[in-house]
């Protein structure tokens, strides 16, 4: 049996943190949030926990004091532990990051092969998109980046 998740996540930039995107730390302004901030890790955690059933990100992973300044990366991969767990293994998983800045092309393999491990699928299971709003919106106007994120499961 397959399932299909999608999650969603944004935060707007902080420029006291650093930029951190699917595991990668990047150059520029960082983004607020309780955890690392990473928007990429988070949307794709939320996709996997929603194809699996168990919940989302803030239910896991609450704004305690123990996840704050958390890896999400490193949550994204407890989220993996926990559907393999459930008896799921992931697929495939495909996300889009909505941003005027940083441009994301030099980081886009380093970026995958972070995920893929996450996910423990290998890199060409992984697709990372990038796109912007042609300047609508509070990732147009450069207040922040949003990611979206699709993952496929399969049952072991």
């Amino acid at each position: 049996m397959s399932r299909v998740g999608l999650g969603f996540d944004a935060h707007g930039f902080d420029t006291e943190r650093p930029l951190i995107l699917g595991g990668l730390t990047i150059p520029g302004p960082g983004l607020s949030g309780h955890s690392d901030a990473d928007v990429l890790s988070h949307a794709l955690a939320d996709a996997l926990l929603g194809a699996a059933a168990l919940g989302d990100l803030g239910g896991r992973f609450p704004s305690t004091d123990e996840f704050k300044g958390a890896d999400s990366l490193g949550l994204l991969k407890e989220c993996t532990a926990a559907a393999r767990v459930a008896g799921w293994h992931v697929v495939n998983a495909d996300c889009t990051v909505i941003a005027e800045r940083p441009k994301l092309a030099i980081y886009r393999d380093l970026i995958i092969d972070n995920l893929a491990r996450a996910l423990e699928v290998a890199t060409d299971n992984v697709s990372l998109k990038a796109t912007t709003t042609d300047g609508m919106g509070f990732t147009g106007r450069g207040e922040g980046i949003a990611a979206i994120a699709v993952v496929m499961i399969d049952s072991h």
